[in-house]
């Protein structure tokens, strides 16, 4: 697959990628906000703005509409780094989501009623998603033990309802003002489009939309602030809540290297040879093996700066907490006194390589991933070999550097049943 890419004259960033056997086109656009541009006093409000962004314009007074009559589908989603849009649509049709997506960059009026209504919508997802769903707070709990400075402390979704409360539609149109603009965003155009096709709609549904943007532009420059650095964590952190849940659960976090850094691949291949399936060492020997476990995962936030990988798991009865935690850290000291085979690394990098190849039959797909590389410095091609590169020794280096009992916060998640 050829990637082109260039920077449009308005700053914003275009990659492009044509899918052979499609007659669709896919459109994402990235913009470089999420829960880590938010104030700590008013959380989840990137995520709001997601929602918001789907209420209309003067010009397009229902987005959803417009997208369904062409034969479109479209959808989003928000983390802690980035917010990404994304549309599919016949290739008669390209033109339009070209427009659609320009169009709401720089046009959305935040009226009364539309920000009341997203609002009580976050507000509701909050409370069923979080509040109200066994094992709901546990992003929200790890997050916080774990960071202490850096705004990677609370999720998505942001720390309480009462934040949503507090954003007014003045409020939200200035961090829109400040976050969705070209120059703060990447557009990755997949499917059945050329090249100069994708650069030619580009040029002309955002690049002239170009001078709307002066007046933001001089009170909005600063759309990069930089982040506080987490300081390095020196002891192990403990935390133990009681809740109305089935059973107890356990999760340790150990603070990782970030995106741009090679050791963050590493990071990646130690959570799959921990927990790629069932012959993830977590589920043959701690769920088959020992039965400690009815459920276990292992994975990394993925995050741009330091993250953290996590192993948390959900215990059988008579299982106490202490014997899971002691399963979990026999686990990590095998990884780093024993050198992983040959064979086994071998079947995580070709899970991951052919994941990745199979996704890149569906233009959507390509687009999503294509801005995120874009964003992260990379192409999907590089980013195979990156993991085609991590090592034995890389793994059990990692390993000794990263899964430190110093380095760890632990969760124990206890039952009151």
């Amino acid at each position: 697959m050829t990637v082109d890419t260039t920077t449009l004259p308005c700053g914003m960033r275009l990659v492009h990628a044509e899918v052979p056997d499609t007659q669709m086109v896919a459109l994402c656009v990235l913009y470089r906000v999420g829960a880590r541009n938010e104030d700590p006093d008013h959380t989840g409000w990137a995520h709001l703005l997601e929602h918001l962004m789907f209420e209309g314009t003067p010009r397009v007074p229902d987005y959803d509409s417009r997208v369904q009559y062409i034969g479109g589908e479209n959808n989003a989603f928000t983390n802690n780094d980035f917010t990404s849009f994304y549309i599919t649509v016949p290739r008669e049709h390209a033109e339009t989501a070209f427009y659609l997506e320009a169009d709401r960059m720089q046009g959305l009026t935040f009226d009364e009623r539309s920000v009341q209504v997203q609002k009580q919508v976050v507000i509701e997802e909050f409370k069923q998603r979080f509040l109200s769903q066994p094992y709901g707070d546990v992003q929200h709990l790890i997050r916080a033990l774990a960071y202490r400075v850096h705004p990677y402390r609370w999720p998505t979704i942001g720390v309480h309802p009462s934040h949503i409360e507090l954003a007014t539609p003045d409020a939200l149109r200035a961090f829109y003002h400040r976050f969705y603009r070209p120059d703060n965003a990447i557009l990755a155009v997949a499917g059945a489009i050329s090249w100069k096709e994708a650069q030619a709609l580009a040029e002309k549904y955002f690049t002239d939309y170009c001078s709307l943007f002066t007046d933001h532009c001089s009170l909005f420059s600063n759309h990069s602030v930089p982040l506080p650095p987490e300081p390095l964590q020196m002891r192990m952190r403990r935390k133990t809540v009681r809740r109305d849940v089935p059973m107890d659960m356990i999760a340790l976090s150990w603070h990782m290297a970030d995106h741009f850094s090679p050791d963050f691949y590493v990071c990646d291949v130690i959570t799959d040879l921990l927990a790629a399936g069932q012959s993830g060492r977590l589920a043959q020997h701690l769920i088959s093996e020992q039965g400690l476990f009815n459920q276990i995962d292992a994975y990394i936030t993925g995050s741009i700066d330091a993250g953290l990988l996590i192993v948390e798991g959900r215990l059988n009865p008579d299982v106490t907490l202490p014997q899971a935690e002691a399963a979990i850290r026999s686990e990590v000291e095998q990884l780093k006194h024993e050198p992983v085979s040959d064979y086994e690394l071998e079947k995580v990098r070709n899970r991951f390589e052919s994941d990745r190849l199979w996704s890149s039959i569906n233009p959507v797909n390509v687009a999503v991933s294509l801005a995120q590389h874009a964003l992260y410095g990379t192409t999907p091609a590089e980013e195979i070999r990156r993991y085609r590169a991590v090592t034995a020794a890389d793994v059990q280096r990692v390993a000794r550097s990263v899964l430190t009992n110093k380095n760890c916060s632990v969760l124990y998640y206890r039952s009151i049943r």
